[in-house]
């Protein structure tokens, strides 16, 4: 393969690689973080940008003992704490299991020692009470539905006006490095306006806002407000914590007075079909970046790929085979300029050997070659550009599909996690603890491709092509070795029909 050619792909795969974790979220630029204070009344749009989230309304007291309850159902655990009334931890279980922490998901009020008031089957209630007020705080939550509702009722208790400021935090996010979850998590916002995908890690504010979630790799939640106005806020309280939240309008409750507040809530798989059963809007949180819209056909076509097989791993090779059919041309195109440069290989080196010490006329030489040969240089990394945000949008769509989970095929348990072949007690070195083994059969049919492709060269041209033949499977081994399995597939089974096609290219020659 041609030097330029392989360094291209080298470096096309290492951007795509680090895309999800480097590249900046969208962000909007022209609002300031929304801030609110007990003791300040926000009563327009102006007063947010002046606003300030007091730390200690927001956080559950020290002071509390830590009591959790557990509400389980058939696909998911839900941990409680008691005390505070809010999510700390939802444990999906179809598949393999995946935590989605909340801390303090729901929380109302930081500084108010709830009690567990009531548990059924399908719903959990909390009290808090004193000489003001009484907080019931009830969530609702189907077994075999991912939408639940949250009802807030509070009652004033005393001889005088109450004034309320509702709010309710959806959540707080790790952005530590140790977390493998952070390079993934994002929050999911829709006001009047438009919907935004924002970054967890920067302050962020909006009025008038619909709806607002957060997500991780493979989960989410949504809230949205029954018939009230609200505001929601992105702050981060700490260097490696971000809390994502609503506040609604303050009211005044008169003595012996109630006011109800309601929310539904989603709460489970980032799964087109499921949100789009609880809402359509809420789709929206399913998002693969800047080539998203590629992402989601490529995401579709799986699917109706699974529908004919029904085998996850079946239906990512058939998505293999017809990306790579839809790319053909621009695979030819590709292969074709590299064997024409490999048959001006040889004249090339003898240039270079005539012209050693004339290094501008050897290129003006070199060029005339191409020119009379009718070969463009740059041809066989034109096409692989040109491909480049398909494998964007394939592999976002692939690292993030939920449909993988624990999907099996052949020796693979999971698609979403590396193959593991054989796991061991005790790690080796370089490998760990276990062997993946499509990652190493992928580095080998690069190593047979750029054998089989290699023009022949002499001297120092040869040397390298020797070393690049070495060095870049074992790279591609290396970069691949960790990732998911349905992923490692896909490109192992592109690369096996690049290969195959290689050797028809040579008999042909």
């Amino acid at each position: 393969m041609e030097k330029r050619l392989v360094l291209a792909i080298a470096l096309s795969l290492l951007v795509l690689l680090s895309w999800s974790a480097l590249a900046p979220k969208p962000q909007l630029v022209d609002n300031k973080v929304v801030i609110t204070n007990k003791s300040q009344l926000i009563t327009s749009p102006q007063d947010i940008s002046s606003a300030v989230i007091p730390s200690a309304a927001l956080s559950p007291s020290a002071d509390f003992a830590r009591e959790t309850v557990k509400f389980t159902q058939d696909s998911r655990e839900i941990i409680f704490n008691s005390a505070t009334a809010a999510m700390e931890d939802i444990v999906f279980k179809d598949g393999p299991e995946h935590r989605l922490p909340l801390k303090v998901g729901f929380l109302i009020d930081g500084n108010s020692a709830f009690k567990q008031q009531n548990i059924t089957k399908d719903s959990i209630s909390f009290i808090y009470e004193d000489q003001n007020k009484r907080v019931i705080k009830k969530f609702i939550i189907p077994n075999n539905s991912y939408v639940i509702e949250l009802e807030i009722l509070v009652k004033n208790l005393s001889s005088s006006s109450l004034a309320l400021k509702p709010q309710l935090v959806l959540g707080r996010m790790d952005l530590s490095p140790k977390n493998t979850q952070s390079r993934y998590q994002d929050i999911f916002l829709s006001n009047k306006e438009k919907t935004m995908h924002l970054s967890a890690g920067k302050d962020f504010s909006s009025s008038d806002v619909k709806f607002i979630g957060l997500r991780d790799q493979y989960f989410c939640t949504i809230v949205e407000p029954a018939n009230m106005a609200a505001s929601a806020y992105i702050k981060k309280i700490s260097p490696q914590e971000s809390e994502v939240g609503l506040f609604m309008n303050e009211t005044t409750l008169k003595p012996g007075a109630q006011i109800g507040h309601s929310f539904r809530i989603y709460l489970g798989p980032q799964d087109l079909k499921s949100i789009n059963n609880a809402k359509p809007e809420w789709t929206s949180i399913i998002y693969f970046g800047t080539f998203d819209f590629i992402a989601q056909i490529l995401l579709q076509l799986l699917g109706f790929f699974y529908s004919l097989v029904h085998n996850w791993g079946s239906a990512i090779i058939i998505l293999s085979i017809a990306v790579y059919f839809m790319l053909f041309p621009l695979s030819i195109k590709q292969m074709r300029s590299m064997k024409e440069m490999q048959l001006l290989q040889p004249k090339i080196e003898a240039l270079r050997k005539e012209l050693k010490d004339n290094p501008q006329k050897l290129n003006k030489e070199i060029m005339e070659l191409y020119k009379e040969h009718k070969v463009n240089p740059l041809g066989g990394c034109l096409p692989l550009l040109l491909q480049m945000p398909i494998f964007f949008a394939l592999y976002q769509a692939l690292i993030r599909s939920v449909a993988l989970r624990g999907a099996h095929f052949l020796w693979i348990k999971d698609l979403s996690s590396p193959d593991k072949a054989f796991v061991f007690k005790n790690s080796i070195p370089f490998l760990g603890n276990q062997v993946n083994i499509l990652p190493i059969l992928m580095a080998i049919g690069m190593f047979v491709q750029q054998k089989i492709s290699m023009a022949k060269a002499t001297g120092e041209a040869a040397q390298q092509q020797k070393m690049m033949s070495i060095i870049m499977p074992i790279m591609f081994g290396v970069i691949f070795y960790q990732m998911p399995s349905g992923l490692v597939l896909y490109w192992f089974v592109n690369s096996l029909l690049m290969l195959c096609y290689q050797f028809r290219i040579n008999v042909q020659k």
